[in-house]
């Protein structure tokens, strides 16, 4: 199943919900959502639900520890992560994301009001600069994380 960025929020909390196979086609989508999100001025929490996600690509990682390490700086939290899937568990901790969220592998509640939110097209440049982020935060996580993406962005920052 193509994926699909849903979000809801309430006084300030955030849920928001990834579907299917959650790709690189959805990085604007994603961070557009959160810029609208921290220029609440009622902002106060954010939980990330991954238990409709089929996959997540490296870039979508990527985003979500950015979105971590920005709600951390700004906020003083860590936002939680839900994911009922086993193979979505295992990648979000071989990512490290037990030190940016807090891991539930149970189902979130769903929201009434969450809908899904209008795929926002970048431009080639556009995209290319969010994955170069994106794999940059991820790599910053980690070792083995900067050795599973050096060659992509070697690529990446080359061509």
């Amino acid at each position: 199943m193509d994926g699909r960025i849903l979000a809801a929020s309430h006084d300030g909390a955030y849920v928001i919900r990834m579907k299917g196979d959650v790709r690189v086609t959805l990085c604007t989508t994603i961070e557009e959502y959160f810029h609208t999100m921290f220029e609440d001025p009622e902002f106060t929490s954010v939980w990330v639900d991954l238990c409709d996600a089929e996959g997540i690509d490296s870039t979508t990682l990527g985003l979500l520890a950015k979105l971590a390490i920005n709600v951390k700086e700004k906020y003083d939290f860590q936002p939680a992560i839900f994911s009922c899937e086993p193979g979505i568990n295992r990648l979000l901790k071989s990512m490290g994301f037990q030190r940016l969220f807090e891991l539930r592998e149970e189902a979130c509640a769903s929201p009434k009001d969450i809908q899904e939110l209008p795929q926002v097209t970048g431009s080639e440049a556009t995209v290319k600069a969010k994955v170069i982020e994106a794999h940059r935060v991820l790599m910053g996580l980690s070792e083995e994380n900067q050795a599973k993406f050096k060659d992509l962005m070697m690529a990446l920052e080359r061509g």
